[in-house]
């Protein structure tokens, strides 16, 4: 006797979005249901492969009936939703996100849709004035001395170079903690860095401040694989940026394995001028996720040198 085993179906909600009918499967988030009916919601906090933690407020929509503004990101789809994408209570608000982050952190390699959104919206940061100057001393990521009447305070500071795989540039940090998701229960289970400090003085931390090579850094990567401002950096990178060297349209990117173990990792390496200048991975490939070891994302001069 042949036993059929039942077929799960999943359950769906209607909900409308900006006026169509759409329907999304039950548990979705707004964001989710959105990208599936082709509306585009700006996120930066946002990752597929990570919790979602509601920092960056860039992604907020409108619902019908709702007091305030909700993160698409985490908001989960209801029957009979009404969700407005492109209001002008929405639009307002992304402007002042864009505007304030603009106006304090330096946004110069940050991803080309960000530059993309701060026109679309209509956001001007140099209205907030000039960028204040750094503080004499900076104990810390965040730490700013009072800024000038009329004047932006950023968060401007040294590049921290303390090892040879990758900075830390936290100029461009907006703390939209994917680096902290990484390192924790989301990929490495190391919990090398958190949030510390309050308001203007939030920075990324390793434990009680200490130099990244004293903490308990295992120099995966993972945090530089889902930065979205290059506040982290590979140094051939930030190098070759230094010079004015960097181009990615005469990158070649070739998608491989790992040569180091048999968990069979996917790499997609970038190389430039015959040179290997930086290794990701897909976030949609079902084995790393996005996600390498030290090995497989900065173990490739070995290559160099037997070339």
């Amino acid at each position: 006797m042949t036993t059929i085993a039942p077929v799960a179906f999943r359950r769906t909600v209607e909900l409308t979005i900006d006026g169509r009918a759409v329907t999304a499967r039950e548990g979705a988030t707004v964001l989710e249901a959105c990208r599936a009916a082709g509306v585009e919601i700006p996120t930066l906090c946002y990752l597929e492969t990570l919790t979602p933690v509601n920092v960056c407020r860039v992604c907020v929509v409108e619902v019908e009936g709702g007091r305030a503004l909700v993160p698409a990101c985490s908001r989960p789809v209801a029957a009979g939703m009404v969700v407005r994408t492109d209001s002008d209570r929405v639009r307002t608000s992304r402007r002042m996100v864009l505007e304030l982050l603009a106006s304090s952190v330096d946004l110069s390699t940050a991803a080309g849709d960000v530059h993309r959104w701060i026109g679309e919206y209509g956001a001007r940061p140099e209205r907030h004035g000039p960028s204040a100057p750094a503080a004499p001393t900076r104990p810390h990521a965040g730490h700013h001395a009072e800024p000038e009447v009329g004047s932006a305070a950023t968060v401007v500071q040294p590049v921290k170079r303390d090892n040879n795989l990758y900075v830390r540039d936290y100029a461009k940090c907006i703390l939209c903690y994917k680096c902290v998701e990484a390192c924790g229960e989301d990929a490495q289970n190391t919990f090398a860095i958190a949030v510390a400090g309050r308001g203007f003085d939030a920075h990324i931390s390793t434990e009680l401040d200490v130099a990244l090579p004293e903490s308990a850094c295992v120099y995966c990567g993972n945090c530089i694989g889902v930065c979205p401002t290059g506040a982290l950096m590979f140094v051939t990178e930030h190098d070759l940026r230094a010079t004015g060297d960097w181009d990615e349209d005469r990158q070649a990117v070739t998608r491989t394995v790992c040569p180091y173990c048999g968990v069979g990792c996917n790499l997609e390496v970038h190389v430039q001028d015959d040179r290997i200048v930086k290794v990701t991975s897909p976030l949609d490939h079902d084995v790393t996720s996005g996600n390498l070891c030290v090995k497989g994302r900065f173990g490739f001069a070995y290559v160099e040198a037997s070339g």
